[in-house]
């Protein structure tokens, strides 16, 4: 399931981001690869003693919280603190891989399953050429190149890539979560019904039978969650 956020951040929290990362020494991409993704990956990442990185990982933090949509596509149960990239000049391309299945927490006391991953544009597409997050599934592959401040949430069983940016400078948030829910059929199962419950009561208000189905909404849940 592929679900595009719009407005995750504010444009005050936007200008903010930028602004941090303008003024940041970038890295290598790749003390995050493992193997395989070391062998495609060549892209730059702020380091984990970059000064600005606690503030900008809490502003999105912050900015995940308050979005509903987000909620009900993820079902986070564990989120690792976010990441920054930038695509530019020699470092600017990620090849086809699939993330890692378990993740080390950043303080180094056990791992986090990585079920959905998402990817937070902090770039307007017409700053840079290229970049375009493909996404392979079921049912083909998906192209995704956002403005600034919108984000796409997808599973980490995906297989993905970044093409090449061949002009400008693309920069985003990349992070990975532990959903309460594991399978993610059950997730879009899940998301599907919140959303046409939510239409539901735009349209006929919270009827009986409205409420009934909210009510196996949320028995699902407590069938298919971990806590």
């Amino acid at each position: 399931m592929l679900v595009i956020i719009e407005d995750v951040l504010t444009a005050q929290e936007l200008a903010t981001a930028r602004g941090w990362l303008a003024d940041s020494i970038w890295s290598s991409g790749q003390i995050t690869a493992g193997p395989q993704a070391a062998l495609s990956k060549n892209n730059q990442q702020l380091p984990e003693d970059a000064p600005h990185l606690p503030a900008l990982r809490q502003m999105v933090l912050n900015a995940l919280n308050r979005n509903a949509l987000f909620f009900t596509a993820a079902l986070p149960l564990k989120i690792l603190p976010p990441f920054f990239n930038r695509y530019t000049g020699a470092s600017n391309v990620y090849g086809f891989h699939t993330d890692n299945a378990m993740r080390r927490q950043s303080d180094g006391n056990g791992y986090v399953r990585a079920d959905v991953s998402a990817t937070l544009f902090l770039s307007e597409p017409e700053e840079y050429e290229g970049g375009i997050l493909t996404i392979a599934d079921t049912f083909g592959d998906h192209g995704i190149k956002l403005k600034a401040g919108r984000m796409v949430v997808y599973p980490s069983s995906s297989i993905h890539e970044v093409s090449a940016v061949t002009s400008g400078e693309r920069l985003a948030c990349f992070m990975f979560l532990q959903s309460m829910v594991r399978d993610p059929g059950q997730r879009r199962l899940l998301y599907d019904m919140d959303m046409a419950l939510l239409q539901l009561r735009q349209t006929v208000g919270d009827n009986a039978a409205v409420v009934h189905l909210t009510g196996t909404y949320h028995n699902l849940l407590r069938r298919w969650a971990e806590s």
